[in-house]
């Protein structure tokens, strides 16, 4: 192909194909999900963490690296992209289990400072061998998952910036 020339257009689907649930990228997402998830599900009852927990958790480890300026509520709903409502019974569980502490700003009381707890912080040594056990388990080429997570992370990317 010239510097010129077109790429090869995709092929078309008859609007009758177009419409079938195999042919939709929105399901297939889905369904993945959902199966990454249940593969989770084992080593997840063995933290006793629930799967949104368990990202929650993830962010708070990765805080504990680098850390936001403020290590609120707010930013946890902006870094997992779930909103207050989904989030604030979240953290008042993982506060329950004693791995997060939540205290009010003294400043503004509508802000809500996150801290992992010496518990929260020990949970995550226990991570890594339990997931690098399913990743094993799994069967899947670690080249081919990280190539599929950057793709995902650039729709994920585009359909957060699309206007």
């Amino acid at each position: 192909m010239t510097q010129h020339e077109a790429p090869p257009a995709a092929p078309q689907l008859d609007a009758a194909t177009a419409l079938q649930l195999d042919q939709q990228l929105c399901f297939k997402l889905y369904a993945a999900s959902r199966a990454v998830i249940r593969g989770y599900k084992p080593m997840l009852d063995q933290l006793g963490l629930t799967y949104p927990q368990y990202l929650a958790m993830l962010v708070l480890w990765e805080w504990q690296q680098v850390a936001p300026e403020q290590p609120t509520v707010k930013a946890l709903g902006e870094r997992l992209l779930l909103d207050s409502g989904t989030l604030t019974p979240l953290l008042k569980r993982l506060e329950q289990l004693g791995l997060v502490a939540r205290q009010r700003s003294s400043r503004d009381e509508r802000e809500v400072h996150l801290a992992l707890t010496a518990e929260g912080l020990a949970l995550k040594a226990q991570v890594l061998p339990l997931k690098q056990q399913l990743l094993c388990e799994s069967g899947f080429n670690l080249d081919e998952l990280d190539g599929l997570r950057e793709q995902l992370g650039g729709l994920l990317d585009r359909f957060i910036t699309a206007p």
